[in-house]
Protein backbone atom coordinates (compact mmCIF):
# COMPACT_ATOMS: atom_id res chain seq x y z
CA UNK A 1 0.00 0.00 0.00
CA UNK A 2 2.78 2.40 0.95
CA UNK A 3 4.79 1.70 -2.17
CA UNK A 4 1.87 2.27 -4.53
CA UNK A 5 0.79 5.42 -2.70
CA UNK A 6 4.22 7.07 -2.62
CA UNK A 7 5.95 5.77 -5.74
CA UNK A 8 3.26 4.54 -8.11
CA UNK A 9 2.51 1.14 -9.56
CA UNK A 10 5.23 1.31 -12.19
CA UNK A 11 8.10 1.57 -9.71
CA UNK A 12 9.92 -1.64 -8.79
CA UNK A 13 10.15 -2.37 -5.06
CA UNK A 14 12.23 -4.89 -3.17
CA UNK A 15 10.55 -5.55 0.16
CA UNK A 16 13.02 -6.88 2.74
CA UNK A 17 10.93 -8.45 5.45
CA UNK A 18 10.76 -11.17 8.08
CA UNK A 19 9.40 -14.66 7.67
CA UNK A 20 8.03 -14.40 11.19
CA UNK A 21 4.34 -15.23 11.02
CA UNK A 22 3.87 -16.14 14.68
CA UNK A 23 2.21 -19.37 15.75
CA UNK A 24 -1.05 -18.78 13.92
CA UNK A 25 0.68 -19.61 10.62
CA UNK A 26 4.04 -21.02 11.68
CA UNK A 27 4.03 -23.50 14.59
CA UNK A 28 7.81 -23.10 15.00
CA UNK A 29 8.76 -20.27 17.43
CA UNK A 30 10.84 -17.35 16.18
CA UNK A 31 11.72 -16.16 12.66
CA UNK A 32 12.57 -18.43 9.74
CA UNK A 33 15.89 -18.31 7.91
CA UNK A 34 16.86 -19.31 4.36
CA UNK A 35 17.47 -22.92 5.40
CA UNK A 36 13.77 -23.20 6.33
CA UNK A 37 12.70 -22.82 2.66
CA UNK A 38 13.08 -24.56 -0.66
CA UNK A 39 13.09 -22.66 -3.94
CA UNK A 40 14.69 -19.41 -2.78
CA UNK A 41 16.65 -17.23 -5.22
CA UNK A 42 19.95 -15.66 -4.19
CA UNK A 43 20.05 -11.89 -4.68
CA UNK A 44 23.40 -11.27 -2.96
CA UNK A 45 25.70 -13.51 -0.88
CA UNK A 46 23.63 -12.79 2.25
CA UNK A 47 20.18 -12.04 0.79
CA UNK A 48 17.65 -14.50 -0.60
CA UNK A 49 14.47 -13.62 -2.45
CA UNK A 50 11.27 -15.57 -1.76
CA UNK A 51 9.57 -16.20 -5.12
CA UNK A 52 6.09 -17.63 -5.62
CA UNK A 53 7.44 -21.16 -6.06
CA UNK A 54 9.33 -21.13 -2.73
CA UNK A 55 7.96 -23.31 0.05
CA UNK A 56 8.61 -23.43 3.79
CA UNK A 57 9.99 -26.79 4.93
CA UNK A 58 7.49 -28.46 7.30
CA UNK A 59 6.67 -28.00 10.07
CA UNK A 60 7.56 -24.34 9.37
CA UNK A 61 4.98 -22.09 7.77
CA UNK A 62 5.18 -18.75 5.95
CA UNK A 63 2.90 -16.32 4.13
CA UNK A 64 5.73 -14.97 1.95
CA UNK A 65 5.40 -17.35 -1.04
CA UNK A 66 1.69 -16.56 -1.35
CA UNK A 67 2.42 -12.83 -1.07
CA UNK A 68 4.97 -13.23 -3.85
CA UNK A 69 2.31 -14.99 -5.92
CA UNK A 70 -0.33 -12.30 -5.50
CA UNK A 71 1.76 -9.11 -5.47
CA UNK A 72 4.21 -7.77 -8.09
CA UNK A 73 7.07 -6.90 -5.74
CA UNK A 74 10.26 -8.80 -4.95
CA UNK A 75 10.17 -10.19 -1.41
CA UNK A 76 13.52 -10.74 0.27
CA UNK A 77 14.21 -12.38 3.60
CA UNK A 78 15.52 -10.53 6.65
CA UNK A 79 17.73 -13.10 8.38
CA UNK A 80 18.26 -12.16 12.04
CA UNK A 81 20.12 -15.35 12.95
CA UNK A 82 23.41 -13.45 12.72
CA UNK A 83 22.19 -10.60 14.88
CA UNK A 84 22.38 -6.95 13.95
CA UNK A 85 25.72 -7.46 12.22
CA UNK A 86 24.10 -9.93 9.85
CA UNK A 87 21.16 -7.67 8.95
CA UNK A 88 23.54 -4.74 8.47
CA UNK A 89 25.52 -6.88 6.03
CA UNK A 90 22.30 -7.77 4.20
CA UNK A 91 21.33 -4.12 3.86
CA UNK A 92 24.77 -3.06 2.66
CA UNK A 93 24.81 -5.80 0.04
CA UNK A 94 21.34 -4.83 -1.20
CA UNK A 95 22.26 -1.16 -1.43
CA UNK A 96 25.37 -2.06 -3.43
CA UNK A 97 23.48 -4.49 -5.65
CA UNK A 98 20.35 -2.41 -6.32
CA UNK A 99 21.53 1.22 -6.03
CA UNK A 100 18.01 2.11 -4.85
CA UNK A 101 16.55 5.56 -5.37
CA UNK A 102 15.09 5.48 -1.86
CA UNK A 103 15.05 3.26 1.24
CA UNK A 104 12.14 3.33 3.68
CA UNK A 105 12.04 1.52 7.00
CA UNK A 106 8.34 1.00 7.69
CA UNK A 107 6.83 0.08 11.04
CA UNK A 108 3.09 -0.38 11.44
CA UNK A 109 1.92 0.70 14.88
CA UNK A 110 5.02 2.51 16.10
CA UNK A 111 6.41 0.11 18.70
CA UNK A 112 9.79 0.68 17.06
CA UNK A 113 9.72 3.92 19.09
CA UNK A 114 9.46 2.10 22.42
CA UNK A 115 12.06 2.63 25.14
CA UNK A 116 11.80 -1.00 26.22
CA UNK A 117 10.20 -0.75 29.65
CA UNK A 118 6.61 0.03 28.62
CA UNK A 119 4.13 -2.36 30.28
CA UNK A 120 2.14 -2.74 27.05
CA UNK A 121 5.16 -3.66 24.90
CA UNK A 122 4.99 -7.23 23.57
CA UNK A 123 7.36 -7.68 20.62
CA UNK A 124 10.35 -5.31 20.72
CA UNK A 125 13.03 -7.65 19.36
CA UNK A 126 12.17 -7.72 15.65
CA UNK A 127 11.92 -3.91 15.52
CA UNK A 128 15.06 -3.33 17.56
CA UNK A 129 17.41 -5.46 15.45
CA UNK A 130 16.12 -3.86 12.25
CA UNK A 131 16.39 -0.34 13.62
CA UNK A 132 19.91 -0.94 14.92
CA UNK A 133 21.03 -2.32 11.55
CA UNK A 134 19.50 0.56 9.56
CA UNK A 135 21.35 3.08 11.73
CA UNK A 136 24.70 1.52 10.73
CA UNK A 137 24.19 1.46 6.97
CA UNK A 138 26.02 4.10 4.97
CA UNK A 139 22.95 5.17 3.01
CA UNK A 140 20.03 7.51 3.70
CA UNK A 141 17.17 5.56 5.26
CA UNK A 142 13.83 7.16 6.09
CA UNK A 143 11.90 5.79 9.09
CA UNK A 144 8.13 5.79 8.59
CA UNK A 145 5.46 4.90 11.16
CA UNK A 146 2.07 3.93 9.76
CA UNK A 147 -1.05 3.65 11.89
CA UNK A 148 0.27 4.98 15.22
CA UNK A 149 -0.92 2.68 18.00
CA UNK A 150 -2.50 0.06 15.75
CA UNK A 151 -0.27 -2.78 16.97
CA UNK A 152 -1.67 -2.37 20.49
CA UNK A 153 1.77 -1.97 22.04
CA UNK A 154 2.26 1.78 22.41
CA UNK A 155 -0.69 4.17 22.79
CA UNK A 156 -0.68 7.00 20.22
CA UNK A 157 -0.29 9.59 22.99
CA UNK A 158 3.02 8.01 24.02
CA UNK A 159 4.58 8.53 20.60
CA UNK A 160 2.81 11.65 19.37
CA UNK A 161 5.72 13.90 20.35
CA UNK A 162 8.10 11.84 18.22
CA UNK A 163 6.03 11.71 15.06
CA UNK A 164 7.37 14.03 12.40
CA UNK A 165 5.78 15.28 9.17
CA UNK A 166 2.67 13.59 7.80
CA UNK A 167 3.78 11.71 4.68
CA UNK A 168 0.45 10.27 3.53
CA UNK A 169 -3.03 9.33 4.72
CA UNK A 170 -4.26 6.05 3.30
CA UNK A 171 -7.69 5.98 1.65
CA UNK A 172 -10.00 3.21 0.53
CA UNK A 173 -8.48 3.57 -2.93
CA UNK A 174 -5.00 2.82 -1.53
CA UNK A 175 -6.33 -0.43 -0.04
CA UNK A 176 -7.78 -1.73 -3.31
CA UNK A 177 -4.56 -3.29 -4.72
CA UNK A 178 -4.07 -5.41 -1.58
CA UNK A 179 -7.73 -5.96 -0.69
CA UNK A 180 -7.68 -9.60 -1.81
CA UNK A 181 -4.51 -10.26 0.20
CA UNK A 182 -6.10 -8.91 3.37
CA UNK A 183 -8.90 -11.45 2.95
CA UNK A 184 -6.45 -14.18 4.00
CA UNK A 185 -3.32 -12.57 5.47
CA UNK A 186 -3.35 -12.73 9.29
CA UNK A 187 -1.64 -9.41 10.10
CA UNK A 188 -3.90 -7.68 12.60
CA UNK A 189 -2.13 -4.30 12.54
CA UNK A 190 -2.22 -4.09 8.73
CA UNK A 191 -5.84 -5.24 8.76
CA UNK A 192 -6.78 -2.42 11.12
CA UNK A 193 -4.76 0.03 9.03
CA UNK A 194 -6.77 -0.96 5.98
CA UNK A 195 -10.05 -0.85 7.90
CA UNK A 196 -9.40 2.69 9.14
CA UNK A 197 -8.45 3.72 5.58
CA UNK A 198 -11.88 2.44 4.55
CA UNK A 199 -13.52 4.56 7.24
CA UNK A 200 -14.03 2.05 10.07
CA UNK A 201 -13.97 3.70 13.51
CA UNK A 202 -14.39 2.34 17.02
CA UNK A 203 -12.32 0.07 19.30
CA UNK A 204 -10.84 -3.19 18.02
CA UNK A 205 -9.82 -6.03 20.32
CA UNK A 206 -6.80 -7.97 19.05
CA UNK A 207 -4.36 -10.80 19.84
CA UNK A 208 -4.81 -13.55 22.38
CA UNK A 209 -4.50 -10.97 25.18
CA UNK A 210 -7.48 -8.97 23.88
CA UNK A 211 -5.64 -5.67 23.57
CA UNK A 212 -8.07 -2.78 22.89
CA UNK A 213 -6.95 -0.59 19.97
CA UNK A 214 -8.70 2.71 19.07
CA UNK A 215 -9.68 2.97 15.40
CA UNK A 216 -9.48 6.72 14.83
CA UNK A 217 -8.64 9.25 12.14
CA UNK A 218 -4.95 8.71 13.06
CA UNK A 219 -5.22 5.07 11.98
CA UNK A 220 -4.57 5.52 8.24
CA UNK A 221 -1.77 8.10 8.63
CA UNK A 222 1.95 7.67 7.88
CA UNK A 223 4.49 9.89 9.61
CA UNK A 224 8.20 10.32 9.14
CA UNK A 225 10.33 9.90 12.29
CA UNK A 226 13.95 10.88 12.82
CA UNK A 227 15.96 7.64 12.66
CA UNK A 228 18.63 8.74 15.13
CA UNK A 229 16.00 9.93 17.61
CA UNK A 230 14.32 6.53 17.43
CA UNK A 231 17.65 4.84 18.15
CA UNK A 232 18.42 7.13 21.07
CA UNK A 233 15.01 6.26 22.55
CA UNK A 234 15.14 2.50 21.91
CA UNK A 235 17.33 1.02 24.67
CA UNK A 236 17.27 -2.48 23.20
CA UNK A 237 18.34 -1.31 19.73
CA UNK A 238 21.32 0.52 21.20
CA UNK A 239 22.38 -2.48 23.29
CA UNK A 240 22.36 -5.02 20.44
CA UNK A 241 24.26 -3.01 17.82
CA UNK A 242 27.27 -5.36 17.79
CA UNK A 243 25.41 -8.64 18.22
CA UNK A 244 26.40 -11.44 15.84
CA UNK A 245 23.67 -13.95 16.78
CA UNK A 246 19.95 -13.84 17.49
CA UNK A 247 20.64 -15.55 20.83
CA UNK A 248 22.77 -12.57 21.88
CA UNK A 249 20.01 -10.15 20.94
CA UNK A 250 17.49 -12.25 22.87
CA UNK A 251 19.68 -12.15 25.97
CA UNK A 252 19.72 -8.35 25.82
CA UNK A 253 15.94 -8.30 25.41
CA UNK A 254 15.52 -10.38 28.56
CA UNK A 255 17.84 -8.04 30.42
CA UNK A 256 16.38 -4.73 29.21
CA UNK A 257 12.72 -5.58 28.62
CA UNK A 258 12.41 -8.41 31.11
CA UNK A 259 11.47 -11.00 28.47
CA UNK A 260 12.04 -12.25 24.95
CA UNK A 261 9.10 -12.49 22.60
CA UNK A 262 10.53 -15.75 21.25
CA UNK A 263 10.43 -17.21 24.78
CA UNK A 264 6.74 -16.33 24.82
CA UNK A 265 6.29 -18.16 21.52
CA UNK A 266 8.24 -21.17 22.82
CA UNK A 267 6.05 -21.41 25.90
CA UNK A 268 2.86 -20.99 23.90
CA UNK A 269 3.96 -23.55 21.30
CA UNK A 270 4.55 -26.09 24.09
CA UNK A 271 1.10 -25.36 25.49
CA UNK A 272 -0.55 -25.67 22.07
CA UNK A 273 1.05 -29.09 21.49
CA UNK A 274 -0.79 -30.41 24.53
CA UNK A 275 -4.19 -29.16 23.37
CA UNK A 276 -6.58 -31.74 21.91
CA UNK A 277 -7.48 -31.34 18.22
CA UNK A 278 -10.56 -29.24 17.59
CA UNK A 279 -13.14 -29.09 14.83
CA UNK A 280 -15.62 -26.45 13.76
CA UNK A 281 -19.16 -27.06 14.94
CA UNK A 282 -21.39 -24.27 13.63
CA UNK A 283 -23.86 -24.28 16.52
CA UNK A 284 -21.12 -24.37 19.17
CA UNK A 285 -19.09 -21.68 17.37
CA UNK A 286 -22.04 -19.29 17.11
CA UNK A 287 -23.00 -19.86 20.76
CA UNK A 288 -19.46 -19.12 21.93
CA UNK A 289 -19.25 -16.15 19.58
CA UNK A 290 -22.47 -14.68 20.97
CA UNK A 291 -21.07 -14.88 24.49
CA UNK A 292 -17.75 -13.37 23.47
CA UNK A 293 -19.48 -10.53 21.62
CA UNK A 294 -21.72 -9.76 24.60
CA UNK A 295 -18.69 -9.60 26.90
CA UNK A 296 -16.76 -7.49 24.38
CA UNK A 297 -19.64 -5.02 24.00
CA UNK A 298 -19.65 -4.55 27.77
CA UNK A 299 -15.98 -3.53 27.44
CA UNK A 300 -16.83 -0.94 24.80
CA UNK A 301 -15.40 -3.00 21.94
CA UNK A 302 -16.87 -2.45 18.47
CA UNK A 303 -14.65 -4.71 16.32
CA UNK A 304 -12.27 -7.62 16.60
CA UNK A 305 -9.91 -9.66 14.42
CA UNK A 306 -10.35 -13.22 13.24
CA UNK A 307 -7.14 -14.14 15.06
CA UNK A 308 -8.71 -12.88 18.28
CA UNK A 309 -11.91 -14.86 17.69
CA UNK A 310 -9.92 -18.02 16.83
CA UNK A 311 -7.95 -17.83 20.05
CA UNK A 312 -10.92 -16.81 22.20
CA UNK A 313 -12.85 -19.87 20.98
CA UNK A 314 -9.79 -22.06 21.79
CA UNK A 315 -9.49 -23.19 18.19
CA UNK A 316 -6.28 -24.28 16.51
CA UNK A 317 -4.71 -21.48 14.47
CA UNK A 318 -4.94 -23.64 11.34
CA UNK A 319 -8.73 -23.26 11.55
CA UNK A 320 -8.68 -19.45 11.38
CA UNK A 321 -9.43 -19.26 7.66
CA UNK A 322 -12.20 -21.87 7.87
CA UNK A 323 -13.69 -20.03 10.86
CA UNK A 324 -13.56 -16.76 8.96
CA UNK A 325 -15.42 -18.24 5.99
CA UNK A 326 -17.97 -19.85 8.30
CA UNK A 327 -18.75 -16.62 10.13
CA UNK A 328 -18.91 -14.44 7.02
CA UNK A 329 -21.22 -16.87 5.24
CA UNK A 330 -23.57 -17.03 8.24
CA UNK A 331 -23.46 -13.40 9.34
CA UNK A 332 -22.24 -11.36 6.35
CA UNK A 333 -23.60 -8.12 7.78
CA UNK A 334 -20.98 -8.30 10.57
CA UNK A 335 -18.00 -8.26 8.20
CA UNK A 336 -16.21 -4.87 8.15
CA UNK A 337 -13.42 -6.03 5.87
CA UNK A 338 -11.04 -7.26 7.04
CA UNK A 339 -12.40 -6.98 10.62
CA UNK A 340 -15.41 -8.49 12.38
CA UNK A 341 -17.94 -5.98 13.71
CA UNK A 342 -19.29 -6.71 17.16
CA UNK A 343 -21.82 -3.90 17.42
CA UNK A 344 -24.79 -3.38 15.13
CA UNK A 345 -24.38 -0.64 12.47
CA UNK A 346 -26.83 1.65 14.30
CA UNK A 347 -24.72 1.41 17.43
Amino acid sequence: MLHAALYGDEDQAVILTYAWDRLLIDPVPGPRGPDNFTGLQRLTPAVWAVPAEARPIPPAGSTLPRLATELPHTFALIDPRHGVEGITRQLEELVSHLSPESIDLLDVGGDILAQGDEPTLKSPLADAVTLAACCQVNAPIRLLVAGPGLDGELPPDAMRGMLGPLVHTFTAKDVEPVGSVLEWHPSEATGMLAATARGVRGTCEMRDAGLPVPLTDEGPTIHEVDLDEALSRNQLARAITTTATLDEAEAHSREICGYSEIDYERNKATWLKDQPPTTLDLEAVLTQLDQFEADARSRGVTHTTFRRITEELNLNGSLREDLRQLLISNRPEKYDAPLWRITAPAE
